[in-house]
């Protein structure tokens, strides 16, 4: 499981060292600072960004926005963004506006503000319809990720590292590499989201992660997973086995 990454543009020192401050203290991941349209660009393209916050000034000019129009223009490479400045001039507002930021916030930034901003970025960005709401968590699931929030943590957690789903009453089990999950939503509804090319239902109560298979003993209606972990195979999801490689 993987924190948050952040990319902050910002050319003033204090404030950069600020909400690097707040955001590491909150389980995200600063992979880097920019202070400059230049350097904002190379880090984008080089490391991997989930969100970005950028301020709209960077060295007196209004480069912030030309960085937003650039990130924004290719869909596969595109990511929420967050504006933060100290501009009050309406003719900026209305140009920032434009390239559809997530949240428009003003300096000196509130740590709350913030935080709820990149919170609702991620969700809008990355699965605005699928957000499911459990007592203590809330899931915003994508093509990749899943995007888990613990206390006042955002966690990304790669569907890639699922081992199994289990469904217990009303909520299901997300067993990851390193964790688990309680999520409060039906195995039904979490299966249509899942690529069904990696996950499949093996018993009205799992689904497991294909790529995790280590063992299948039809006999014993039993899946053996990674981690030593088990799955029940029950008679309906035998077809399962017409989906993996076996020798004969």
């Amino acid at each position: 499981m993987d924190s948050v990454n952040v990319l902050i543009v910002e050319d003033t020192q204090a404030e950069s060292d600020a909400l690097v401050q707040v955001l590491q203290a909150n389980n995200y991941n600063v992979i880097g600072v920019a202070t400059s349209f230049k350097v904002a660009l190379e880090l984008f393209y080089s490391k991997p960004v989930d969100i970005v916050v950028l301020d709209i000034f960077l060295n007196g000019n209004p480069d912030g926005i030309a960085l937003a129009e650039t990130i924004s223009v290719t869909p596969n490479t595109s990511k929420p963004f967050v504006f933060l400045t100290s501009s009050t001039d309406r003719n900026i507002f209305e140009r920032a506006k434009l390239t559809q930021p997530f949240s428009y916030l003003m300096k000196p930034f509130n740590e709350l503000e913030m935080l709820y901003a990149l919170e609702m970025a991620v969700e809008k960005f990355y699965a605005q319809p699928n957000v499911f709401l459990g007592d203590e968590e809330d899931t915003i699931i994508s093509s990749e990720f899943l995007f888990i929030k613990k206390g006042k943590s955002l966690k990304k957690v790669l569907l890639a590292d699922i081992i199994y789903i289990e469904v217990e009453e009303k909520y299901c089990n997300i067993i990851t590499i390193n964790e688990k999950f309680v999520i409060l939503i039906s195995l039904t509804k979490i299966s249509k989201l899942l690529d069904d090319a990696f996950f499949s239902k093996t018993h009205r109560n799992f689904i497991v992660n294909t790529e995790k298979i280590i063992e299948i003993i039809p006999s014993d209606n039993l899946i053996i997973l990674e981690g030593n972990h088990k799955a029940t195979l029950s008679d309906t999801y035998k077809d399962l086995l017409k989906r993996v490689h076996t020798l004969k």
